[in-house]
């Protein structure tokens, strides 16, 4: 992130400095910011590309992920019916908002 920071403010001084007097002070700024942004929008992307990667990557099939109360980090082998604490790490189980309890009576109440 510093190298792609550091190449939109070269990019910036050299479009500000590139203009040989055909271009007002404003101008230059204009065409600046446009190189930004759109460096910042590219940035954006591949940011959100490569989180969506690791997160489909993960196996989330594993007890840290489907039990009814889970580590807020899942580390692995944590997980439990219960609440409690997490073996690995100490944080206190949150509830699972996608855990199916999975007690056979799905489709009716008692």
């Amino acid at each position: 992130m510093k190298n792609l920071f550091a190449l939109l403010i070269m990019g910036l001084s050299l479009v500000a400095f590139s203009s040989c007097g055909e271009k007002t002070a404003s101008e230059a700024v204009d065409d600046a910011t446009e190189v930004v942004t759109e460096g910042a929008e590219a940035a954006t992307e591949a940011g959100t590309e490569a989180v969506e990667a690791v997160k489909e990557a993960v196996d989330q099939s594993g007890p840290e992920y489907t039990s009814a109360y889970v580590c807020p980090m899942h580390c692995a082998g944590s997980g439990s019916e219960t609440a409690g604490t997490c073996p690995s790490c100490g944080m206190d189980y949150v509830m699972n908002e996608m855990h199916e309890a999975g007690d056979g009576h799905e489709g009716h109440d008692h």
